[in-house]
């Protein structure tokens, strides 16, 4: 099982890493939409969102202070979802069911990341604390 926990943990982490290379490399696009969904300082928050996603993706891959990427990965995707994402606020019924998909993606990852807070640490095959 220590092998299939680090399998999953080396995708959840390079999801997490993906994530963080859009918004620091490629943030044009995602600038833009944060400014669509009245987002504040769009620049700043996609920067920062980036440097979640980062830090959430380095810890789990390399399991050292995973309760770190836990909490950058929760704070990314409550912020997120519920700004980006509030489906309750969409009138049209198909940009509503996009959102809503996005919106409940985001929060079964959520539940994952707060389920890797029940792993004993030392992590099997981390980097350390």
């Amino acid at each position: 099982m220590t092998i299939a926990f680090l399998i999953g943990r080396i995708i959840f982490g390079l999801y997490w890493l993906e994530v963080a290379y859009g918004h620091l490399f490629k943030s044009a696009g995602l600038i833009g939409y944060a400014q669509s969904k009245g987002v504040k300082s769009p620049k700043l928050a996609v920067f920062g969102s980036g440097v979640l996603a980062l830090i959430g993706g380095a810890t789990m891959i390399l399991g050292t202070y995973p309760g770190v990427g836990v909490i950058a990965i929760v704070l990314f995707l409550l912020g997120v979802s519920f700004r980006i994402h509030p489906y309750w606020k969409t009138a049209d019924p198909m940009a509503k069911m996009g959102e809503r998909i996005n919106f409940n993606k985001n929060m079964a990852i959520l539940a994952a990341a707060l389920m890797f807070l029940a792993i004993a640490m030392p992590w099997p095959y981390s980097l350390g604390w």
